[in-house]
């Protein structure tokens, strides 16, 4: 092979590298334009439920424990419980 071939050989695997750098970049771009869309469509979820009278707050603490194994949040509120009771609270 030829150092012209050679170099058209390395411009060519650039070309391919460039190209796939290119579409990774665009995905990656159009997700976080979608993620951005997707945050906007939940602050108005939010913003609808409170305008009428839920308690946003609240609605994001149930959403996370839904999230979660039963048996986390019952070994989680036991040791609220304990500390409240341990600082009088209950």
């Amino acid at each position: 092979m030829t150092e012209e071939q050679s170099e058209s050989a390395v411009e060519a695997n650039y070309r391919v590298t460039a190209d796939e750098l290119r579409q990774f970049i665009e995905r990656y771009e159009r997700l976080e334009s979608e993620k951005k869309d997707i945050a906007e469509q939940m602050k108005e979820v939010m913003a609808e439920a409170k305008a009428r009278g839920y308690d946003t707050a609240v609605m994001r603490k149930v959403i996370s424990l839904r999230k979660r194994e039963p048996d986390d949040i019952a070994e989680e509120e036991a040791v609220l419980d304990m500390y409240r009771e341990a600082l009088g609270m209950s």
